[in-house]
């Protein structure tokens, strides 16, 4: 009986591996905001908070998981919009307004780990990218696939990256 698992190399990890996906444009409900990189979290917290009271008292299900949209490439502000896919259109309320994620190709990679290997993880899809001969768009957004907890190990989170493709 072998013991080897797919999981014991990032070589041989499927999700780990940069790949195109076809997708089609998703419903979503956001909060919009211009911040600081130590403005972050706190913005992040805010808005989620906006999103859950907003979402319980419209009766609108997220069908996502959390997901933060960067638009143009990061500098001193970013340029951000976090929420979840709804798939129904929620009405403008408490900063709270509607959104989409584009659809078309996209390049996709997981990143395993706490946030602080974000940046990394995103250098990695670039590259990936430009070694297809291709061209990532404006815009990109993570899928916090692993809602963060205080007491969980930073080891156990799971980021989506996705990098439109520019036509």
């Amino acid at each position: 009986m072998s013991t080897h698992s797919d999981h014991d190399s990032s070589t041989q990890d499927p999700e780990r591996q940069p790949r195109l996906v076809e997708r089609e444009p998703e419903t979503t409900a956001v909060v919009h905001g211009v911040v600081s990189p130590a403005e972050v979290r706190a913005f992040f917290d805010e808005a989620f908070g906006a999103l859950g009271r907003v979402l319980r008292e419209q009766r609108i299900p997220p069908r996502s998981a959390a997901f933060g949209l960067h638009h143009g490439a990061p500098g001193e502000k970013w340029d951000l919009e976090v929420g979840f896919v709804t798939g129904s259109e929620v009405r403008a309320e408490a900063g709270v307004v509607p959104g989409e994620l584009p659809g078309g190709r996209v390049a996709r990679l997981t990143h395993h780990g706490g946030f602080e290997g974000l940046g990394e993880s995103w250098q990695r899809l670039g590259s990936w990218i430009r070694e297809q001969g291709l061209r990532g768009g404006e815009d990109r957004w993570e899928v916090y696939v692993t809602q963060p907890t205080p007491d969980m190990d930073p080891r156990d989170l799971r980021t989506e990256l996705n990098w439109p493709i520019a036509d």
